[in-house]
């Protein structure tokens, strides 16, 4: 009985101070922009339409074609094709995977196919079906619908 309690404590606590932690992270990289999963269940998934990082309506969001980090026209968007200040993606295990922008020539890009960050064959890129980073069944990968351990954007001030 008691491991039983122990053990429905640690599954209701460990997300809520996992989030508190991803927070924590952008502390020192930035703003808190959510976390880049295709899991629309996650209060901070940026797939979840009706959170603070995933509605079309919010300051923070990158779906937000109003806002800085969701315009095609900011410095700061992930869909400006010419943004220098995209945000970065930080894996949960702290490993920094380049920055979520649109800038096909922006070397730390997920969008140029030739950089680290944006090769289908890099071992660090979300492109990557066969690394961790970008497999559909990785806990700690943005494509994996499940994940709970998604990989956390982090904007600049």
């Amino acid at each position: 009985m008691k491991l039983t309690t122990i053990l429905l404590t640690a599954v209701i606590t460990l997300p809520i101070l996992c989030q508190r932690a991803s927070a924590q992270v952008c502390d020192d990289e930035g703003v808190f922009l959510g976390q880049l999963s295709a899991n629309p269940y996650i209060a901070d998934s940026t797939a979840n339409k009706f959170g603070a990082f995933g509605s079309p309506y919010s300051p923070t969001s990158i779906n937000n074609p109003y806002s800085q980090y969701g315009s095609a026209y900011s410095a700061t968007s992930v869909s400006n094709p010419y943004a220098t200040e995209a945000p970065k993606i930080i894996a949960a295990d702290g490993q920094y995977l380049g920055k979520l922008s649109a800038n096909p020539y922006d070397p730390d890009s997920v969008s140029n196919p030739y950089g680290k960050y944006g090769s289908p064959y890099s071992p660090t890129s979300i492109n990557n079906p066969y690394s961790q980073y970008g497999s559909p069944y990785s806990p700690i990968s943005p494509n994996n619908p499940y994940s709970t351990q998604a990989p956390i954007l982090c904007g600049d001030d």
